[in-house]
């Protein structure tokens, strides 16, 4: 697909939404255009705008926003220092394998999530 064919399916989505709402029939020649267009759409967007798995920094730092926690507050659940975090969320240093757990436990994060997968 071209860059010209997946913007005119972006403009084609945005003309399509308003006309489309839940209470429309999966039958509807809308309907099917607007899942045709977004399947297109995403799929161009997978191939050029991928994007990656989170490092341990930011599922730290984005964990930490969303349980609206300080460093500091996370420093002492995890019995480390307030530095320590911050090499952490840096980027500077990556958590032993007793913090990542304990990391995991405190923030939601799940293992797999830590580890990359």
């Amino acid at each position: 697909m071209t860059k010209e064919q997946y913007e005119f399916a972006l403009q084609r989505i945005e003309e399509l939404l308003p006309v489309v709402d839940d209470n429309t029939p999966a039958n509807d020649r809308n309907a099917i255009e607007l899942t045709l267009m977004s399947e297109t759409v995403i799929e161009y967007e997978k191939e050029h705008f991928p994007i990656g798995k989170p490092t341990v920094a930011q599922l730290i730092e984005l964990s930490l926003e969303d349980k609206k926690m300080s460093q500091k507050q996370l420093a002492q659940e995890i019995g480390v220092s307030p530095s320590r975090i911050n090499d952490y969320v840096s980027g500077r240093a990556e958590p032993t394998l007793k913090i990542a757990r304990l990391l995991c436990q405190v923030l939601g994060i799940t293992p797999a999530e830590m580890m990359g997968c």
